[in-house]
This record gives structure tokens, sequence and C-alpha cells, in this order.
């Protein structure tokens, strides 16, 4: 009788998820420490990020793994109670150390820090940019700054009024006789809207009103308006408020709405660092208006440092899941292959990753460039030459603005791309990318629409392009445009070797960003010819500026990542560099008709391009999960079990569901609708049995 053999079916285990992200940083090309403490801005930063985030991570109050079975009412409690907590770090930290600890908090819990921001960034940033210092110095006594009698809001937009500060419908009038301004809501779309911290908590806000002074309309000015009694929180007389409601995301922070009703204040209460109402009704403007917006630009400027933050957490997670989760086998009986091993995997990821580190250098350099803005408004008020401080305003304000909108784009895609890339778990709020998309998404809407913003910066850009034909100098950060008045010559570089350098990819940047720039000057100096006026001129050429700013955007981020490659050290240096190549000639890859369009290169060269992605993507493939380590950002503040730096992603997802949600047979509508509707009777109780 033959002997019969047993056949195994069984599949190889595959190496545990612990094991296959050890593998990925056995040898990093680089030295990973180095790196972080680069990107955190030293040693002494980076020692301090890891101290705020240990001590977070201790402490209850700042529990996130639970926070998507939350109430809303739970959750506004519970950012209420970290607000309460934080002020004792605001009266014992420096300044400095604080923005610091505001930087992780941004990443950890971003309705905590729109909640926090509200306050301290908007209202107290509008009181602190327009006041005089005696306005602020009373401000100051009364609570703004630590919070004790007072809690604030800003209140600029309005139901039917946003990105167009000038045609705000709120008014204040001055009455002479009793020395006071008279704050009203006329109509139903000056509602003061999407408040936050209105709902529930403010006691005081910062509302912007139109100005009006013996009948005579002077323009939106910012005026201190109280809302609430602060010992019981009753409302005062002529002040209506309510609640928005759920939003898409961000629910910790009690957005409302507010309706004035003949709302008398002192005449005082009126932010008068720049525009001046006397007692007898008498109205002093400043010689430039528009210095009257420059604190407000701090916002955008976070923005772009959110961007790039908030890229690499879903980055984190993104690229080290794809470090440990397999799927299909090269050959039967093989272990399966990691995500992160598949070349179209790497084109998802690993661009974005170059992002990520492109606009953290381009944060770092909005930070300096707003910082010597507040400089030189300070100079205004001791008699500085105005129009040296409006370049600079007008320079900041169109940098900002663009950026603020390429980076909040950029980096909503980025978590949705990451989102995606986790296949089915994406869609889980406990893996995080979900609920980190709907909390990202009113980055590019608030603080200034993001097409209205690059349109702004894209009338900035046309100017100065006019202004140059006309014989004026540049500024610094468009002095690229002077390429734009001579015909470009195509490049004559043929090669990979010749072509994928970063000087020469940073001028072609320059090049096609100046040929974007031409030619939305050219469609408005052709309108403006027609006869129409200078703002309609403007409109006429909306999409070829839309186009322009998005080319000028590209070319100031790579310009601000090659800067940031010149000052690291030389051992991260080439790591930075292959990143920095990637991202370049990634984005020339997805903008390929500028070019071609430009006459910059030809089809050819656009080839060799793409060839040099594919190579870069293999090159940075073995340092995947080191450049993502280098964020330096720990389990707490990733926040998903797929994120995890163990690796150990699917027990900790398992537990982690199981624990917030445990096994209960109390369904509370099986009696009212599960059993009705296996129970029902029905015309066809009776049919044919079935036959097999």
């Amino acid at each position: 009788m033959a002997k019969t053999e047993t056949i195994s079916n069984a599949l190889p285990a595959p190496p545990s998820p612990t094991e296959s992200i050890a593998e990925e940083r056995r040898n990093p090309s680089f030295p990973v420490r180095e790196l972080s403490v680069y990107l955190d801005n030293g040693p002494e930063a980076a020692a301090y990020k890891e101290k705020v985030m240990f001590q977070l991570e201790r402490d209850p109050l700042w529990k996130m793994d639970n926070t998507p079975d939350l109430t809303l009412p739970q959750v506004r409690e519970r950012t209420m109670a970290k607000v309460q907590n934080l002020v004792h770090f605001l009266e014992t930290e420096s300044i400095e150390k604080f923005r610091m600890r505001m930087t992780v908090l941004s990443v950890v819990d971003p309705a905590f820090w729109t909640r926090f921001g509200v306050h301290y960034g908007l209202f107290l940033g509008a009181v602190q940019g327009q006041a005089t210092p005696e306005q602020f110095a009373y401000w100051v006594k009364k609570g703004a700054v630590n919070l004790k009698g007072m809690v604030g809001c800003f209140g600029m937009t309005e139901l039917g009024h946003g990105s167009n500060v000038a045609g705000l419908e709120t008014t204040a009038t001055f009455d002479e006789k009793t020395d006071e301004f008279v704050i009203h809501t006329p109509t139903l779309t000056a509602t003061k809207w999407w408040i936050g911290g209105a709902a529930h908590s403010a006691t005081h806000c910062a509302v912007y009103a139109q100005l009006i002074v013996k009948g005579k309309r002077y323009g939106a000015k910012t005026f201190v308006v109280p809302l609430r009694n602060p010992e019981d929180y009753s409302l005062l007389p002529g002040v209506a408020i309510g609640d928005i409601g759920k939003k898409m995301g961000r629910d910790g922070i009690d957005n409302g709405w507010i309706q004035f009703t003949h709302v008398r204040i002192p005449r005082s209460y009126m932010l008068m660092k720049h525009t001046k109402v006397t007692r007898t009704g008498e109205v002093e403007e400043p010689p430039m208006a528009q210095l009257a917006y420059g604190a407000l630009i701090h916002g955008r400027v976070s923005m772009v440092l959110d961007s790039g933050n908030m890229s690499k957490k879903a980055l984190t997670i993104a690229v080290r899941y794809a470090a440990v989760r397999r799927q299909f086998a090269e050959r039967p009986g093989q272990p399966e292959t990691k995500l992160l091993d598949y070349p179209i995997h790497q084109y998802r990821l690993l661009p974005l990753l170059a992002q990520a580190y492109a606009l953290s250098f381009t944060g770092m350099e909005m930070e300096r460039l707003y910082n010597n803005l507040l400089k030189q408004l300070e100079k205004v008020q001791k008699g500085a030459t105005l129009s040296e401080t409006l370049a600079i305003l007008k320079e900041t304000h169109a940098t900002s603005a663009g950026l603020k909108a390429f980076g909040t784009w950029n980096c909503l895609h980025t978590i949705e791309q990451c989102r995606q890339t986790l296949g089915g778990h994406g869609y889980s709020a406990y893996t995080g990318l979900s609920s980190m998309y709907q909390d990202f998404a009113v980055q590019c809407t608030w603080e200034g629409d993001n097409t209205i913003l690059t349109l702004q910066c894209g009338r900035y850009l046309v100017s100065s392009l006019c202004d140059h034909i006309k014989g004026k100098p540049l500024a610094k950060n468009v002095q690229y445009l002077a390429r734009a008045t001579t015909p470009i010559q195509q490049s004559a570089l043929k090669t990979s070797e010749a072509l994928i350098q970063l000087d020469v990819l940073q001028d072609a940047w320059a090049a096609v960003a100046a040929s974007a720039v031409d030619r939305a000057t050219k469609v408005f100096q052709t309108a403006l010819a027609s006869g129409i006026t200078k703002d309609m001129a403007y409109e006429q050429c909306s999409p070829q500026r839309l186009q322009a700013t998005k080319m000028h955007c590209y070319y100031f981020v790579i310009s601000r990542f090659i800067d940031g490659i010149a000052r690291a050290s030389p051992a991260t240096q080439p790591i930075l560099t292959k990143l920095c190549l990637l991202y370049a000639t990634y984005s020339m890859q997805e903008n390929a008709g500028e070019f071609l369009q430009a006459g910059y290169f030809d089809g050819a060269q656009i080839a060799v391009i793409r060839d040099a992605v594919i190579q870069l993507l293999r090159d940075l493939r073995q340092d995947a999960v080191p450049l993502v380590d280098a964020f330096n950002y720990t389990d707490f503040v990733i926040n998903s079990p797929l994120g995890r730096y163990d690796g150990n992603v699917y027990e900790a997802y398992f537990n982690l569901v199981r624990a917030n949600n445990p096994k209960t047979n109390d369904i509370p509508y099986v009696d009212r609708v599960i059993k009705p509707l296996l129970q029902r009777q029905s015309s066809q109780d009776e049919g044919p049995e079935l036959d097999f």
C-alpha cells in the first residue's frame, strides 16, 4: 500500500510588525537625532519639545485616545479645562518657551489650539496690535493677558460677509452727547457668525464695525465690546448670542453668533493706535490705513507653520503603517510584500514627505519675515519712514496670503492621501486621519478664503512687475521678476546629471514663475488699456493671477528649502538634498505644462525629469521611516495605533477599539426597530419551499 503524503496548506508566518519596522531603522543614511534637533531649531528647543510631550502624556486631562466617543458637551468642557490648565504655564514660562509649548499643542489637539488661540492670537492680538499703549495697559489690568475676569473672542466675520472686511455691515456710531459708541446689527446678514468662544465662554469681543461719526463713514475699525457679566455669565443688555451648532470638525471650540441692538460702549473702547476719534468727534486717520492690519498677518503665518507640522503627523502614521502592513506575495510560500516596497506606494507618499520638509523651512522663513514686520511697525510709531514700512507690509501680507493658501491646500491634500493609503482602516476615527482631515479643512477658509488670498498675492505680483517695468525696485522675494522683461531661453541641459541639480532646478522655477506672472500682467495691461477700471482689469486676469501665485509659491518654497540645506550640518545635507530634489522635480512633473508653455524645457527634458523622480523615490525608500522618526513626535502626539513607533499596530488598534466600545447586550432600539422588522407579517410568508 502506497504511503500517503501529508500536504500542508498553511501559509508561512509573516514577520511581525515590530520586526518589520525595526528592520527599517537598521541602516539610515543620516544621523536621525541630528536631523531632529535641526528641525526643532537646536538642542535646547528639541529638549523642551520633548519635555512638553512628556508632561502632556502623563496628564489625564490630555488623554486623547477616547476623543471620538465623547459627546459635544464633553469635548467642549474638556477643552475649556485644558485652557484652565494651560494658564499656569502662561504665567510662569517665558514667551519663547510658551510659544514652543503651543506649537506642540496645535498638533496634539487642534480644537484646543483654536480655543486658546481665539483669545490670545485673535482677541489679544487685535488689542495689542491696534490699541494705544495706554489702552493696552488698561485691558491688561482688566485681565486680557492672564484670563482673570475676561475671556475674549474675535468678531470680524458676519453672516453675509467674510473676506470683504470693507463690506462689513455692523455699525459703530459715535454719540457726542454721551461720549459713547453705539454698536448695532442693522440687518440679519450683519450678524456676527462663526465667532469662536462666543456661544459659551467669551465675556468680551473685539468687534469690527463701520465707524460713523457725524454721519460720515470711515471704514471698519475695531471696538472692544463687553458681552457677559463675568460673575454670573448673564448676557448684557442689547447682546443676543446663540450657538451655531455642529461643525465639520474642531468640536472643542464653541462657535456662536452675536447680534447687537444699540449697545453702548465708552469712546475709549475703540482701539485707537491708528485711527483716533476725539471727544468732540474729530477723526484723525493714519497716513497709511493699511498699517492697522499688520498685526492680523500672524494668523496666516501660524497656519503656514501648522501646515508643515500637521503634514508631519499624517505622514508619520502613513509611512510607519506602510512599513508594517503587508499585502500580496511575489510568489506562493513567500511572505507578503510591505506596502512601502511597492513603487506606486512610494510614489503616493514620498513626494508628500519631501513637501512636509519643504513646508517646515518655509514656516521658519515666514516667522522671520513677520518678526521683521513687527519691528518695522514699531519704528513707524517712533517716526520711521512710512514708505519703507509700507513696502515691507505689502510684501509680508502678499507672501503670507499666498503661502497660507498654498500650505493649507497642500496639507489637506496630504492628510487625505495618507488616509487613503491606510486602506479601509483610514475610515476609522480611531486611526487618526479622518478626524485630522475634519479638523484641518477649516484652515482653507478661515483667516481668508484660500482662493481670495491667492488672488491677493497674485495682485501683488502683477503690481510688482508693473512697477518694475516703470523702473521701480523689486522687493527681495520677487526679484526673480526681473527675468520677465527678457525672453526666456530654453535650457541647454539635457542629461540627468546636468539637470538634476539644486541650482539648476531653482533657476528653472524662477524662470517659470516669472513667465506666469508676465502672462497675468499682459492680460491685466490689455484689459486696462480697454478703458475699464484698475479693479476690473485685475478681475479680468484672475485666472492668470491664480496660476502665477501657485508658481511663485513653488519657487519660494523650493528656495527656502535650499536655504535650509545650506544651514544644515554636513551629515544631514545629503538626505535633505535628495528630498529637495524630489520635491522640485516631482512638482515640475505635476506642472510640466508650465515649463513647456514658458519654453524653458522641451518634452525630452521633461522625460529626463520624470525618470529622475522614479530614481529619487528608489534612493529615498530606505530612509522613509527614519525620515518620519526625525519629526520627533511621540506616540502620544501621533495618537494613532497605526502610527506607533514600535510597529505593534494591530494589537494596539484592536485593544483601543475594544476598550472604547465594550461588549454589551443592551441594544436600545432592538424592541423599537429590529424586532418589528424581523417579526413583521408579509404577503410572502407562505411562499414556496426551496427545492435543491
